[in-house]
């Protein structure tokens, strides 16, 4: 993987739970490199203190290993912002999920790693979803 890949939150989220086995894949996708957004560092934050209930030591320990792994990750402008409402009403996308797109989008990358979004559709014939534990 390179820097023209873009990571989703929810892939992120399989490295603060072991005890899944797609946690082994994270682990293999993280070495490899890639981008991500200040957007997934939020999310990532949310999710991690919220849902999965993780200390504020464990998360703010991951977020500076991730800022590690990614660094200089692409802000969200008023620009993303336009990007994501064009997206999200021409495609049908929920406006979190255009969100990441357009920042995909903005930080030049051609594929984005998501489980949420759909496997192999392309936006704007530029950006390439896929689901990196789809097997295919």
């Amino acid at each position: 993987m390179s820097a023209d890949t873009f990571l989703d939150t929810n892939i992120l989220i399989y490295a603060l739970t072991p005890d899944d086995g797609r946690s082994l894949k994270v682990q293999s996708l993280l070495r490899d490199g890639g981008t991500i957004g200040v957007q997934v560092l939020n999310e990532f934050t949310n999710v991690a203190t919220r849902m999965l209930q993780r200390p504020w030591s464990e998360v703010t320990q991951a977020l500076a290993m991730l800022r590690i792994l990614f660094p200089d990750p692409p802000a969200i402008t008023v620009d993303t912002h336009r990007t994501a409402v064009e997206i999200a009403s021409q495609d049908g996308l929920s406006f979190y999920d255009a969100l990441i797109i357009g920042s995909a989008l903005e930080a030049g990358c051609k594929n984005l790693l998501s489980e949420d979004m759909q496997h192999g559709r392309t936006i704007r014939k530029i950006l390439t979803i896929r689901n990196p534990f789809s097997g295919t």
